[in-house]
């Protein structure tokens, strides 16, 4: 225990089991009239709900995952740790505010922008859950390129017979629905604002006030005018998929050229997809859309040969019956292959060409009708954009000059959206639409929440956010629409939404201070921070994920919140006991992110993994909301040294809060100045990246650098 005059508590308890709904209770009930209470227990990430108490604070003290489940069992150095983490904890419960209570009033009404599959089930799903709803097509009609399909592939089982396109029973659904209010031929000329108070101008004049937002404005097809090497635009028998289903359904199985009926129609895959100079991607569908058009073929005339020439043939899950159904036909003739051109003789006649067969022969296959299985675009990207702003990340990430740099930086602020395909316009400092990631698709960065994006409260949904097909599309759409609910549920409540889903607190700004740096404006992840025309930060209270990254970025320090604070987080630095240096017991502060180096040591700890004593850890939302000062307080405090651990950066990054181990290691350069300012070695101020599931991992690299430490010697400064 610490000695008594180190803390001022009314009550201290002891009790074998601190969770049990006894002792849980007892709490409660001392605290029911106010106060606060430090728990000296398990970590923070367990028995939330034990701990919990709305309207108090109450601060974990993590002794045992921290502690005994880590270090040696009645050590001397085991018990300065525990007594050290009460003293931090201790430290921050003082400081920790209850943060205040949310009084705006948010509207519930869902914005469904896209009348596509995508768009008519997310409407149907709000709606049909008590949501009021405005769908809004640009269009003249409902249902996006699924109502243009001549049929679809089979959705239910025993996944072998086409079917009508779903949307056309959707359609009428919809308009009759007494909750969804819709608007086509139409798009969206302006959102100011923020979530729960969007102010939404359609280019018809309308106004209204919503909620929140799914985006399920689609794809478009591959421009196939890129693609003349396979011999569209040279013939008018080259036809993309999507020409073909629109053939089919106008006027049946016709050549363009002559009007007669084809006989030998050959299908090429992946024209332009899984291409380096087209899209690199798979769009998912291509290959299931050819197989269908094949059947069309064979349907129209069992005397014509439908020809397919594939890189591989990708029919996933229940689908692959239909494959079978397709192979058993007669008719139909596949081929592996990569097909490297198109011939179009003087007469007209076609000749694909193919390379790399099954058969290992380079082959030549005479057609009447050549179909192009184009890929998927989504509607919200430009192409010219998206390349200017993957080179101008990657700039960035060479660290090149500071000229080059800040030009890169430039680019990537005025283009880092979807430039010249608005379709939110939103009011929004960092674009007017949602930031785009590889390929073009504001896709979340998170595997685990697919729906969300880089703006609070807007969800994509369907082939906008990646390549889908049909059963995707509905799926994407009633997660997205179930997320756009319950964001408004939980903001209504004042409360963040993912990932630090229910924290209460808002950041709070002392602008007398702000000297108009805009760094806090341009590093949130989310667009929360507008600018007035000096620079000012102005905040959306909505849009906000309580991230902190402003809180790191902010040089002045003049950002804060009720329980996560520079003063708050430097209290707990000081708030260690550094040993003398002839005691030669060195100190080591680490902040570990909370979404995937905290949860990796309790796993680490779990399996009960030895971790350095030396070492005292601090929990943070994210590394990118780590301030300079900290790291500047722990070594004029004495610690030896600082180890950063957070989650990976990078084209495959992982990061909740998009780029927090990235803006961690662009700080970098203040870091290394002030080491150079105290005379340190820059060796002891350390980031390493890591994931979630590396728990067996962290070990090493925390006690690692503890004996890296050793060899560098004490700090100078310890005693000062």
């Amino acid at each position: 225990g610490l000695p008594a005059e180190e803390y001022s508590a009314q009550e201290t308890k002891v009790d074998p089991c601190l969770c049990s709904p006894e002792f849980a209770g007892s709490i409660r009930e001392d605290l029911k009239d106010g106060g606060k209470a430090v728990i000296a227990a398990c970590s923070h990430r367990e028995k939330a709900a034990a701990f919990t108490i709305p309207d108090r604070v109450v601060i974990r003290a993590n002794l045992r995952e921290g502690v005994a489940w880590t270090q040696e069992k009645g050590g001397e150095d085991t018990l300065m740790s525990a007594q050290d983490y009460l003293r931090m904890a201790i430290a921050q419960c003082q400081k920790t505010s209850v943060p205040e209570a949310f009084d705006e009033e948010l509207t519930k009404t869902i914005l469904v922008v896209g009348g596509g599959l995508s768009g008519l089930t997310a409407a149907l799903e709000a709606a049909d859950d008590g949501a009021d709803v405005i769908l809004v097509e640009k269009a003249a009609e409902l249902g996006g390129w699924e109502a243009r399909n001549f049929k679809q592939f089979p959705l239910v089982a025993p996944y072998r017979a086409l079917t009508p396109p779903v949307t056309l029973g959707m359609i009428e659904r919809v308009e009759k629905h007494e909750r969804i209010t819709v608007h086509t031929g139409t798009t969206v000329a302006e959102t100011l604002g923020q979530p729960g108070q969007f102010d939404v101008t359609l280019t018809n004049g309308k106004t209204f006030r919503i909620g929140s937002i799914v985006q399920a404005t689609g794809m478009k097809p591959y421009d196939p005018e890129k693609l003349d090497y396979l011999g569209y635009g040279r013939s008018a028998d080259v036809v993309t998929g999507f020409e073909f289903e629109a053939m089919m359904r106008d006027g049946g199985l016709k050549r363009p050229s002559d009007g007669k009926a084809p006989k030998d129609v050959v299908f090429v895959q992946c024209a332009g997809s899984r291409d380096e100079d087209h899209l690199p991607y798979c769009s998912a569908v291509c290959c299931r859309g050819s197989l269908k058009q094949a059947m069309y073929v064979r349907e129209a005339d069992p005397e014509a040969k439908a020809i397919i020439l594939y890189k591989d043939i990708r029919s996933p899950a229940q689908w692959e019956e239909f494959y079978k159904t397709v192979q058993q036909d007669p008719g139909v003739f596949f081929n592996k292959g990569e097909v490297t051109g198109v011939d179009v003789a003087d007469d007209g006649k076609l000749l694909v060409k193919a390379e790399n067969t099954l058969m290992g022969e380079n082959i030549a296959v005479p057609a009447d009708l050549v179909v192009l299985a184009t890929g998927m675009v989504p509607v919200a990207a430009d192409g010219e954009a998206i390349r200017a702003v993957t080179d101008a990340n990657a700039t960035i990430a060479k660290n090149e000059s500071p000229v080059q740099v800040e030009a890169a930086q430039k680019i990537v602020d005025e283009l880092g959206h979807h430039a010249g395909t608005e379709i939110l316009n939103l009011n929004y400092r960092q674009g007017p639409d949602l930031p785009s990631l590889r390929y073009g698709f504001p896709d979340s960065h998170f595997i685990c929440f697919p729906f969300e994006t880089r703006r609070t409260g807007i969800y994509a949904a369907g082939a906008v956010r990646q390549p889908n097909d049909a059963l995707g599309c509905s799926e994407d759409a009633q997660g997205a629409a179930l997320k756009a609910i319950q964001a408004l549920d939980v903001m209504d409540e004042g409360a963040a939404v993912h990932p630090r889903w229910g924290d209460l607190s808002f950041p709070d700004f002392f602008l007398q201070r702000c000297t108009q740096c805009k760094r806090c404006t341009e590093e949130c992840p989310f667009g929360t921070l507008n600018e007035d025309p000096k620079g000012t930060p102005e905040l959306n209270l909505t849009r906000c994920r309580r991230c902190g990254i402003c809180l790191g970025a902010c040089p002045e320090r003049i950002i804060s919140f009720k329980n996560y604070s520079v003063d708050i987080i430097s209290s707990m630095v000081k708030a260690v006991n550094i040993p003398e240096e002839f005691e030669e017991k060195p100190r080591i502060l680490a902040f570990l992110c909370e979404n995937d180096a905290y949860p990796a040591l309790d796993r680490a700890a779990l399996n009960r993994t030895p971790i350095s004593p030396w070492v005292r850890i601090i929990p943070v939302r994210c590394l990118g909301a780590v301030n300079i000062v900290w790291i500047a307080d722990a070594l004029s405090n004495g610690y030896d040294g600082i180890l950063m651990l957070g989650c990976k950066s990078g084209d495959d990054y992982q990061c909740h809060y998009v780029r927090g181990s990235e803006l961690m290691g662009t700080r970098g350069d203040n870091i290394k100045e002030k080491l150079t300012q105290l005379a340190l070695e820059e060796e002891r101020v350390k980031l390493v990246e890591l994931s979630i599931d590396e728990w067996d991992r962290l070990p090493e690299v925390v006690n690692g650098f503890a004996d890296e430490i050793e060899e560098i010697g004490m700090n100078p400064f310890k005693g000062f």
